[in-house]
């Protein structure tokens, strides 16, 4: 029966409970209206108003207040299962806000005019709060995880290259990690078995070393130490060069090159220094009887190339002006910051070949993306190849400069010095959103990847992975050289991975592609529709793209955001891949340009013939900005601002010299709770057969332990895959050792089944790749955490070193 009038006890819990129905249904009715006029989902609407009425009637103490509430609930169920399916993300920002307010009211119904008993109230409530708890449970139970595939067996003979044998990277001993990829080939692979996936779980901190190189903003050395004989070599942020005792982590040597913060461009990386030892047809031309024979050549980020005695740290004399050579001689007027070198320079047949960024989104002509080379021992220039100039390779002299924003390489190349080719992954032209400018030379070798000869400077061949690129869409992988089987036999290969996702596979001797590669049309229009192109490259042999976004994959941490990043959604353009940069309205770039494979690059096991791949799965969300209201912002290059401001790339950038400013929300992200706005998995990792391009398994990476809304570090182990940079190292024993996520975390995951075996907790956020070495019969792990401001995880200047119990 239902209560008396009399005996309904204080009104004051009923009315607070039915004025939180009452604005939810009002925010809701209100943002529902909005979404359903620009094309979006009803039920916002229709669920707001019925929350509204619920919550009048509950203000005034009647029964219709709950039942409306009933309607409410069952009708968000029913369209909840209809939208998502089986997809337990799409859930939760559905009915966590519904679900706790149903607890509520079901608390109150007793209180109700012709409501339930007490006891009839509290169970429906208890019945409630049981279906929530087990909702929330279900975050924890691990998904996504998908093994279409096996593991194939280890093969009788290697995929291994030959690059040459003129230095020990291009065929490191066993226990050594002699370059930024452990080999000249780039393949993250190490031949140690000693750690497996059998006493991986006894893995302990052998040895922890701090650099006392912290920085409080643009953090993110992004560092993969070597490892040669007993020694560690490293860099950290601003450019020091350390060398540890491989065993105990103590310090042999520092040089510190005093780079100054104002060099500091987009981050302070240094993801690698290189090692060179001098041939025997070349020790002659030492100086001081045999010094320097051993070197650590390293990139700054003030556009510098340094070359160290790697037994003792003090520069090498014979090379360049006292150890250095400076990379910005004729590129003209060169501020702090535009011209940094931030990834290991690479040696091919005794040329030390560099490139560097160039500071992104300032200008139109900010200094060249020149790519040159050194004579390793003298530090004389060899030549300079400029895209903007692509067949000259001589360098400049008098008053003559190199072109002003043509294309650079950032990232870091790899090189044969079997054939004599170093393989280039361009960069874009300045600007990144802005295409009307650029020559037809920088539009014909942007976003590259290119084949350069180290004899001539000249380029042999080039694949473009994005045409006439206004998407950030630069490969920023370095590439792995392989020897790819055919049913002609092995040829010696490139495999190049992408930020779109796309990976290729080329013959590398003359680029050849040896998968298929399908020009698509991709959508038109946009800011400048005459300079977009009908098609875009795709891949046939890999691809770690995702299905297309929907409205339905917007998310939230509840049904407000949510609905917030439903509007967006159809207030944006967005058609697909290559939605074109829109003057009128903001569009959706899908993968953004932190998506696919970056700077991480991939790894491959030669003996097993599998990549392993980690990627992010994000969009970003951009407006042109048009240059009056650029400037009434503020937004000016950075060499006129009087303090530098940090921030994401892309976020509030000028582009001095055309027609608009970019505003790139990266991730993209709710500006009130800093959650994104796409459904997770943010990130993965994948396994792929390197004969085939097939998917062995795929998985989510990344925990929720130190992600939440408003900033606030959850602690909760929930497997959502986040964004990660920084990629993976492959082992013999069976393993992928990778950290990158923002959980703070370094993993080991088994090879057959891609599940987590081992795990750590770091000291600071883990965005650089490991390496794997051993001495004295003892393997390690090492990985450099220094955080990421763009990561947002903890800055630190930490090298954490495991091994097995001795």
């Amino acid at each position: 029966m239902g209560n008396e009038s009399g005996s309904r006890g204080s009104g004051i819990p009923t009315l607070l409970v039915g004025v939180l129905v009452a604005v939810v249904g009002v925010v809701l009715a209100a943002g529902g209206a909005w979404l359903a006029v620009v094309g979006g989902s009803w039920y916002y609407l229709i669920a707001g108003v019925a929350l509204l009425i619920s919550g009048v009637q509950l203000i005034r103490r009647r029964a219709s207040g709950a039942w409306w509430y009933a309607a409410v609930l069952v009708g968000t169920l029913g369209w909840t299962a209809w939208e998502s399916g089986l997809n337990y993300w799409r859930w939760i920002p559905r009915l966590d806000v519904v679900l706790i307010l149903a607890i509520l009211v079901a608390l109150v119904m007793h209180r109700l005019d012709g409501g339930p008993s007490r006891r009839g109230a509290f169970a429906s409530a208890g019945v409630l709060f049981l279906g929530l708890v087990i909702a929330g449970a279900l975050a924890f139970v691990p998904r996504g995880y998908d093994n279409p595939g096996q593991l194939p067996d280890i093969a009788a003979a290697s995929l291994a290259t030959d690059v040459g044998t003129l230095q020990p990277a291009d065929r490191p001993s066993d226990e050594d990690w002699t370059a930024y990829g452990r080999d000249s080939a780039a393949t993250r692979f190490s031949p140690l078995d000693q750690i497996n996936v059998d006493n991986v779980g006894k893995l302990e901190r052998a040895w922890v070393y701090r650099t006392g190189d912290l920085l409080d903003h643009r953090w993110g050395a992004e560092t993969t130490p070597l490892k040669v004989g007993d020694s560690v070599y490293l860099c950290t942020s601003r450019n020091i060069l350390i060398s540890l005792e491989a065993s105990s982590g103590e310090e042999r040597w520092r040089y510190d090159p005093q780079v100054s913060e104002d060099a500091i461009p987009y981050t302070a990386a240094c993801r690698g220094v290189t090692y060179y030892e001098v041939p025997a047809q070349r020790q002659a031309e030492l100086a001081d009887g045999g010094v320097c024979q051993a070197r650590i050549i390293s990139g700054t980020l003030d556009g510098r190339i340094i070359e160290v005695d790697a037994q003792t740290g003090r520069p090498c004399e014979d090379f360049g002006d006292n150890g250095q050579v400076d990379i910005k001689v004729g590129m003209g007027e060169t501020p702090p910051g535009y011209v940094s070198i931030n990834s290991a320079p690479v040696v091919v047949r005794d040329v030390v070949v560099t490139g560097h960024q160039v500071l992104d989104g300032q200008r139109r002509y900010p200094p060249s993306g020149v790519i040159k080379g050194f004579d390793a021992l003298t530090g004389e220039l060899r030549w300079a190849w400029d895209a903007g100039r692509p067949d000259r390779s001589e360098p400049v002299s008098g008053d003559e400069t190199y072109v002003r924003g043509s294309p650079n390489m950032w990232t870091t190349a790899a090189g044969d010095s079997q054939l004599g080719l170093v393989y280039l992954p361009m960069a874009n032209a300045a600007a990144d959103y802005w295409s009307s400018s650029r020559t037809p030379e920088e539009n014909e070798w942007a976003a590259s990847l290119v084949a350069l000869n180290v004899e001539t400077g000249l380029p042999e061949w080039h694949f473009q992975t994005s045409h006439v690129d206004v998407w950030d869409y630069d490969p920023g992988s370095q590439p792995t050289l392989i020897d790819f089987p055919t049913d002609q036999g092995k040829v010696p290969a490139v495999i190049m991975p992408t930020k779109q996702g796309e990976i290729y596979v080329f013959d590398r001797r003359d680029g050849t592609p040896l998968s298929g590669i399908e020009e698509r049309p991709v959508p038109q229009g946009g800011a400048e529709p005459e300079m977009r192109t009908a098609t875009q490259p795709f891949s046939l042999y890999h691809s770690l793209q995702k299905p297309e976004l929907t409205e339905q994959s917007m998310w939230g941490m509840s049904p407000f955001d949510q609905l917030f990043c439903r509007i967006q959604y159809r207030q944006a353009d967005y058609r697909g891949m290559y939605t074109p940069p829109n003057a009128d309205k903001p569009w959706i770039q899908y993968t953004g340009y932190n998506g696919g494979s970056d700077w991480g690059s991939v790894a491959v096991d030669p003996q097993r013939g599998v990549i392993i791949a980690n990627y992010n799965d994000m969009p970003n969300y951009n407006e042109l900005v048009p240059r009056a209201e650029a400037d009434r912002l503020g937004w000016v290059p950075r060499d006129e601002l009087a303090q530098d401001r940090g921030g994401a790339e892309g976020a509030g950038d000028p582009q001095q010299g055309t027609p608009y400013a970019i505003n790139v929300n990266a991730g993209w992200r709710v500006p009130f709770t800093g959650m994104l706005c796409k459904e997770p998995p943010y990130g993965g990792i994948r396994a792929i057969d390197l004969a085939s391009g097939e998917t062995i398994w795929d998985r989510p990476l990344g925990t929720a332990r130190s992600n939440g809304p408003f900033g606030i570090r959850s602690g909760l182990p929930i497997d959502i895959g986040t964004p990660n940079n920084g990629g993976s190292v492959v082992t013999a024993g069976g393993l992928v050792f990778i950290a990158a996520a923002t959980d703070d975390l370094i993993r080991a995951i088994d090879m057959r089944t891609g599940k987590t075996v081992w795990q750590d907790v770091l000291p600071a956020g883990g965005q650089a790749n490991p390496m794997v070495y051993e001495v004295d019969g003892r393997q390690y792990l090492t990985i450099v955490a220094t955080g990421h401001h763009f990561m947002e995880t903890p800055t630190g200047d930490y090298v954490v070193t495991y091994a097995l119990p001795e």
